[in-house]
């Protein structure tokens, strides 16, 4: 038997799917996020804050129009570790837009190629 602390073996812990009822993480970040930011359809994240030379999580809210919805600073910096920690496989290099309507998380670049009609 393997020891350890508290002198218990270790047990493995299962892997839990998605409850059906409530969707997977991503679907659920989303719905939270358009509870804290009403009116918002897409969370723009980066690390990057346009006012700092350092890395600092930083998001920034947009409507359906493509309009900004204000955000404040605790939202913004809520949101975007939000993100950051639900996606943790993503280089946050580049700043990257999540879907509030289904969860997706794409590449900023994308929604600029899509908005310029080159997709």
């Amino acid at each position: 038997m393997p020891e350890s602390r508290g002198e218990r073996a270790y047990t493995a812990q299962l892997a839990q799917a998605p409850d059906p009822v409530t969707g997977s993480r991503w679907c659920r970040l989303a719905t939270l996020l358009a509870d804290m930011v009403p009116g918002a359809r897409t969370i723009r994240v980066s690390q990057r804050e346009p006012e700092r030379t350092w890395p600092s999580p930083h998001a920034r809210a947009y409507d359906e129009q493509g309009r900004p919805v204000a955000l404040n600073r605790a939202q913004g910096l809520t949101a975007a570790r939000w993100v950051m920690r639900t996606h943790p496989e993503v280089n946050w290099n580049e700043a990257y837009d999540l879907d509030l309507t289904n969860g997706v998380l794409r590449p900023a670049a994308e929604a600029y190629a899509v908005a310029d009609g080159r997709r």
